[in-house]
């Protein structure tokens, strides 16, 4: 694995170096100086041809690709599902990778069964994905829903209610385990082999042997994170870069809370902010508002530093922190400095950080009992797709006034943004209909959308006043649609 994968005192500008990368396959022990920007999927099928693991869309959208990674984390070994067409084998090292070929036994096991007793397979090229998706949910010791658990793998012929049907009966056999542990009732009963029992000892030998890796030192280093994004829009460049691999250090992960704030690693994902008992308490809806954005294995592999940086306008979870004003630290070889989320984004793609700076963490201020918040996003499929805008909005209110007002919005202009005006605008004013009117009418002093494939100019100023309303009616139900001046005229 890599020698710095650990090393909790990591300076992004000290050199950098090209590592053997260790990791263990289905139940082999992988050792290569491949380039570490290949995709796990192009190394599994090319370089070891495991080609029940099939290549669809390689962006992360069908799921055929899907493959387990367990990882150790506070001595415990955990599984998620993972689309291997986005995931760089710089970022296998030191885990467990899961193949449709590692679960296989001399006959079918109960989720392959499942899918056969339930006519939930036609040509068969997206069943790999379902299969180790489901598997996935069956190593999983969360209340998960099975049918979550699939929502990242697409059937082009099947039909999905044969399938859905095959979840609920492995979800249904699942339920028989009591307070056994769920690796040891998984092997037990026949869902995955037995060799997993062995798999948590082998990666921490594997782990304590990395300091005797290879290092070969390279130059001009690309930092990557969950690399969600990054291997859509340039795979091939990845593939050949220099890339350092920030999810494998210890001290960008993390959630802890102190005192009254809360301090996230910025190689936390999105599936560790749902599992937080911290996140849960602070947002209980949270679970509802991480649906509308992307998949399953996405939400497993997805960082926040990843999709801040990234600094798309639309990004769901910026959007979500800067209505927190959240904070950031950024940290260089020489450097430490922390600023607003908010001042992070200076033009389109243009960020306020300096060459060799990376992400450290974001930290907000837990909202107490008279705060309000909200996340809405609209797109063209409620699920799994990229938003035409979104919003979120937090409130201090007493006595039904607003003492101050944070409302972010995407999508209606060239960066992720507060809308100055219109929150300001709403301090000091008491909740009503007419009030929230007057608000969205000032909301077009604080946007400049375009118009473009996701819509025009004038559908995305009304879109987002909508998106503000929606803030008020879910937060205020006593609130009545009816009386607001709702008005749209497209231009």
């Amino acid at each position: 694995m890599f020698t710095h994968a650990n090393n909790t005192n990591f300076t992004p500008n000290q050199i950098t170096f090209l590592f053997v990368i260790s990791f263990i396959l289905n139940d082999v022990e992988v050792n290569t100086d491949l380039p570490p920007g290949m995709t796990l999927l192009d190394f599994i099928r090319y370089e070891r041809r495991l080609t029940g693991t099939k290549i669809g869309c390689r962006e992360g959208d069908c799921g055929a690709c899907t493959v387990l990674v367990g990882e150790l984390q506070n001595n415990e070994l955990t599984y998620r599902s993972v689309t291997s067409c986005l995931m760089p084998i710089g970022n296998a090292s030191g885990k467990h990778i899961v193949s449709i070929e590692g679960i296989n036994f001399s006959g079918l096991n109960p989720v392959q069964q499942a899918m056969s007793d339930h006519g939930a397979t036609q040509c068969g090229f997206c069943t790999p994905g379902f299969v180790m998706s489901l598997t996935g949910f069956c190593m999983q010791d969360k209340n998960t829903d099975v049918i979550a658990s699939i929502d990242g793998n697409i059937c082009r012929c099947t039909g999905y209610k044969s399938i859905e049907r095959a979840a609920h009966s492995i979800d249904e056999k699942f339920k028989e385990r009591r307070a056994e542990n769920v690796l040891d009732y998984a092997v037990k009963s026949g869902f995955i082999p037995q060799y997993f029992t062995t798999i948590k000892d082998r990666l921490t030998l594997l782990q304590k042997g990395s300091e005797s890796a290879k290092k070969i030192p390279v130059e001009n280093s690309v930092y990557v994170g969950g690399g969600t994004d990054l291997y859509v829009q340039k795979h091939e460049e990845m593939v050949h870069s220099d890339s350092d691999f920030l999810t494998g250090i210890s001290s960008l992960k993390g959630i802890k809370q102190e005192n009254n704030r809360c301090i996230l690693g910025a190689s936390t994902t999105v599936t560790d902010l749902i599992e937080s008992s911290i996140i849960r308490k602070a947002f209980p809806d949270f679970l509802k508002y991480s649906k509308l954005v992307s998949s399953t294995p996405i939400r497993n592999m997805a960082t926040l530093g990843g999709n801040f940086v990234n600094a798309s306008p639309i990004g769901d979870f910026t959007i979500f922190f800067l209505a927190l004003e959240a904070k950031i630290k950024l940290k260089g070889q020489n450097t430490l400095r922390e600023i607003p989320l908010e001042d992070f984004y200076l033009g389109y793609k243009k960020l306020d950080k300096l060459p060799g700076e990376i992400v450290e963490t974001i930290s907000f201020e837990l909202p107490d009992e008279k705060t309000f918040f909200n996340f809405e996003k609209v797109s063209k499929r409620t699920n799994l797709d990229i938003a035409s805008a979104n919003s979120a909005i937090k409130l201090s209110v007493s006595n039904n006034t607003i003492s101050k007002a944070t409302i972010s919005a995407g999508g209606v202009g060239p960066i992720p943004m507060v809308l100055v005006k219109t929150s300001a605008f709403l301090a000091g004013k008491i909740i009503n209909e007419k009030n929230i009117d007057l608000a969205c009418a000032v909301v077009d002093e604080d946007i400049s959308p375009i118009s473009d494939a996701r819509g025009s100019d004038a559908y995305k100023r009304f879109l987002l006043k909508q998106l503000i309303r929606a803030h008020f009616i879910t937060l205020f139900p006593n609130l009545q649609p009816q009386k607001f001046n709702i008005a749209y005229e497209e231009h």
